[in-house]
């Protein structure tokens, strides 16, 4: 990356950490309010972009030359050394064509895929607040440079290597470079020069994230030169394989397995009757290319960014494009109540005094603690700050910032001129009741004893039951202060209560009806109380039978909870870190489990997830863990996202149970047919171009209708069902290839030339028309293919028609046909389609096992 050479000391040299930040601010030529815009222009253009490892150029021609690392195309071009050496230039020639063509074909495919994908990420690029011109400005994270000053609060990721001007309570998770588990507290000053990572405290790290506070920092290394960066190849986060990598990989093993078994043996045999050598090679090894669906890889790709490009137009946005197939693949849903169950729109219903009164000072209270408080926004602050009523008059303090485990917020406030100051508190009603020793009643402080405890427990719970959400507010007196931390939350005074609702969205009941006929199920995880989320649970229709407290979670074992969980409903009162622990315990029972979330601790259940679903407006540090985001935050989107994800992994498996078809079907007929002909059935020239002619209509499969049957119903990836698939189907087509053999020999008396013209023909258009079959479990006529599927399809049959009519048709070895062998390979094509339509209906009655769920308990 090059250096800032017009900076007068140029980059701040190492160990910046231990140097006072307003030395670096002099250094990298800043101030506390920022750099000027021009001058951040000027040094985003001498840096480039805030991202690591930008290796964007040339990406076109690495992924083109890496079609040619495929082990399939290195076959063939040894095919091709092999012919040339043996003065066979023509048919050289040929099979290099072949290679060229589907090489630029599969890699047309798969670089418009990525191309794609990138216009996807690009709507999802990072933002932060930074300081430019003196004033707040919200910026793209990868247009930081050194010298910008960055505002940070709880839930952003933290976008450059930092140093701390200024913080109050900040405390950031710095698990992805240190391992540690507890948040890092964080605070201008120096350390050490020789201070390990871990012991930095005096400044922040790009990729780690901001668990709780605030604060104002310097960015000093940006990019490749950030300490993320220079560890990156050690700290990768590894994706865990997913079920479809999975099945993809032990189908390429069946496949290799398969291939290699007919290369060896067919190879042998040929040798033992005394073929030529390079006739036989060549011949075993077009049999292994022909039986391999070499465009996988392109079918895979297309299929998934389509899928991708389709669930983007219906507001889902696909982060990971194997997540489609999880997304198709889930089961069950795990998802907090507000926002997505609920309307999100929260208003507030009332303030009241601790014992249920209606109060003005408790709303003053509450809206000072709402407006001045510089933390994240959050709906229940903003309804507080739509209330009419001045809080004219009151000047900032202190704040002591909230947090996951103290759940509440103070900010101190005092009247313009005077020393005396009053910290407001404001938070989860027990969280604020601790700190609490009286309260305030129709104007008069008492002393918070069991009875006054008791009386309050009987409000909350009346309200909750009603579904409103309830917080506490709560105050003490200073004669004066200085800096104020969450020891000072003691001995305070309760003043009263907020009530606010958040009404179920409109058809809510009937959305979650249709997840329920896809064969998802809902689990509620919420940090509200039982009350609040029962009331909720039955206006919507959810069950709410069975409900698991955070408490009781807590007492709960690892083997206790994995078989308390499916039987849970609602979890409430959830602590955010045993979000991680549910989700975890619904996995182990074999269900594909998704999590929505979008808060700062919903991270680790997100990552454990087998599919993360977070919306637009959710912090970074949620957005970075999800696999899909949702524009909106709407399950009404989930379920169309869930019907594409369905639909594309479908397609996929369509192109995976054609090829398997047809290929095992021919390639083992031609292996078998080779040992008993007085020649070869088919050339290699003629195997590759037959295997490269009938792979062409396979490129709209992205585009094909699917049945609606086949959306209602998680979609997962079955080895076995392949491998059944293949065998049913291979000895089907197998059979009506010996017939056609038979009919070629016994009553055509073909010679070489016309039976394998004859049967190319047949071959390729038997592979082309079990497409219409196999692509649906209806019968195949009420199922309707897409325009282009069926388009490429008659185009390529005609092409196998008028091939051997045509000038050329002498390079691959190929005769004109008379019009009554064509018509007699017709009627062999129509019976083995009706043979294969009632193979299908067999199969899907009676050959569909699927393994029962496993019931493992992980450790």
């Amino acid at each position: 990356m090059p250096s800032l050479s017009h900076l007068p000391e140029d980059r701040p040299k190492d160990a910046y950490w231990a140097r006072p930040a307003t030395a670096l601010l002099a250094e990298l030529k800043s101030g506390p309010g920022g750099l000027e815009s021009a001058e951040a222009a000027r040094r985003l253009a001498a840096l480039g972009p805030n991202r690591i490892g930008n290796r964007k150029e040339h990406s076109g021609l690495k992924l083109f030359l890496a079609q040619f690392r495929s082990p399939l195309v290195l076959i063939l071009i040894f095919a091709a050394l092999v012919s040339a050496s043996v003065g066979e230039s023509h048919e050289a020639i040929i099979i290099m064509m072949i290679v060229v063509v589907s090489c630029l074909l599969g890699f047309s495919q798969e670089y418009g895929a990525s191309r794609a994908m990138e216009a996807l990420r690009e709507r999802l690029s990072r933002k932060a607040t930074v300081l430019r011109d003196g004033r707040e400005q919200e910026v793209n994270a990868d247009t930081i440079v050194p010298g910008d000053v960055v505002m940070l609060s709880a839930g952003a990721l933290i976008p450059a290597d930092c140093a701390i001007l200024d913080a109050s309570d900040f405390n950031v998770s710095e698990a992805v470079l240190t391992g540690e588990t507890f948040p890092a507290v964080k605070s201008p000053g120096v350390v050490e020069a020789e201070a390990v990572i871990g012991k930095r405290s005096n400044v922040t790290f790009t990729g780690t994230s901001v668990r709780s506070g605030t604060a104002k920092v310097l960015a000093v290394h940006t990019g490749d030169t950030t300490e993320f960066a220079a560890i990156a190849g050690a700290i990768e986060h590894q994706v865990p394989e997913t079920d479809f990598a999975r099945g993809i990989r032990r189908f390429g093993y069946l496949m290799t397995e398969v291939m290699l078994a007919i290369v060896i043996v067919v190879f042998a045999f040929n040798l033992l009757l005394e073929r030529p050598l390079i006739d036989s090679l060549l011949f075993s090894l077009a049999l292994a290319v022909g039986l391999t669906p070499e465009l996988l890889p392109a079918i895979i790709s297309v299929t998934l960014s389509r899928g991708a490009r389709k669930l983007a137009e219906n507001g889902v946005i696909i982060r990971r494009l194997e997540a489609i197939e999880n997304l198709g693949s889930m089961d069950l849903l795990c998802t907090d109540k507000t926002g997505t169950l609920t309307k999100g729109v929260i208003h507030l219903d009332g303030a009241f005094d601790a014992g249920g009164t209606a109060s003005d000072q408790v709303l003053v209270y509450a809206r000072l603690n709402a407006t001045l408080q510089s933390g994240m926004a959050n709906p229940l602050d903003e309804a507080i700050a739509a209330e009419k009523g001045s809080v004219e008059g009151w000047e900032k303090v202190d704040e002591v910032p909230y947090d996951f485990i103290r759940k509440r917020l103070s900010v101190a406030v005092r009247r313009p001129g005077e020393t005396a100051v009053t910290l407001i508190t404001k938070g989860a009603v027990a969280q604020v009741m601790e700190c609490c020793t009286t309260l305030r009643q129709n104007g008069a402080e008492q002393a918070l004893n069991e009875a006054a405890r008791a009386a309050i427990d009987v409000l909350f719970r009346a309200w909750s039951e009603k579904g409103f959400r309830v917080l506490a507010v709560a105050s003490r007196q200073f004669s004066s202060h200085g800096k104020f931390s969450h020891d000072d939350e003691q001995a305070m005074v309760l003043e009263g209560f907020l009530l606010f609702f958040d009404p179920p969205k409109e058809g809510m009941r009937d959305t979650l009806a249709e997840l329920h006929r896809r064969g998802i199920a809902i689990k509620v995880i919420s940090g509200d109380n039982r009350y609040v989320a029962k009331h909720l649970a039955n206006e919507i229709g959810l069950a709410s039978d069975h409900i698991l407290t955070g408490a009781e979670i807590q007492l709960l074992s690892k083997e206790a909870l994995f078989h308390k969980a499916p039987r849970t409903d609602l979890f409430v009162e959830i602590d955010p870190n045993q979000k991680e622990r549910i989700i975890r315990a619904l996995k182990s029972h074999g269900h594909v489990v998704g999590y929505m979330g979008d808060g700062i601790n919903d991270a680790p259940a997100l990552h454990e997830a087998d599919i993360g679903i977070s919306v637009e407006g959710a912090v970074d540090v949620a957005r970075e863990a999800a696999d899909i985001i949702l524009l909106k935050q709407d399950l009404g989107v989930l379920v169309r996202g869930v019907d594409d994800g369905r639909r594309t992994f479908a397609n996929t498996m369509k192109y995976i149970s054609i090829t398997t078809s047809a290929n095992f079907g021919n390639m083992i007929s031609m292996a078998f047919a080779s040992l008993f002909l007085p020649f070869l059935p088919l050339l290699a020239k003629q195997i590759l171009l037959n295997n490269f002619l009938s792979d062409l209509p396979s490129l709209a499969i992205s585009t094909d209708n699917v049945d609606p049957e086949d959306a209602l119903k998680p979609r997962r990836w079955d080895i076995g069902y392949i491998r059944r698939f293949m065998v049913l189907f291979g000895l089907v087509s197998s059979a009506f290839d010996f017939l056609t053999f038979g009919f070629l020999i016994f009553i055509v008396k073909a010679n070489e030339q016309t039976f394998q013209t004859a049967w190319f023909i047949e071959s390729l258009i038997t592979e082309l028309l079990i497409v219409l079959v196999v692509r649906t479990a209806r019968p195949f006529w009420q199922s309707r293919p897409s325009r282009l599927l069926m388009m490429l399809t008659a185009a390529v049959i005609l092409i196998a028609v008028i091939l051997p009519a045509l000038p050329f048709a002498g390079w691959f070895g190929f005769t004109p046909l008379p019009v009554w062998v064509i018509a007699g390979l017709g009627l062999i094509t129509l019976l083995y389609l009706a043979a294969s339509e009632a193979a299908k209906h067999l199969f899907h009655r009676f050959g569909q096992k699927r393994p029962a769920p496993r019931r493992t308990l992980r450790h």
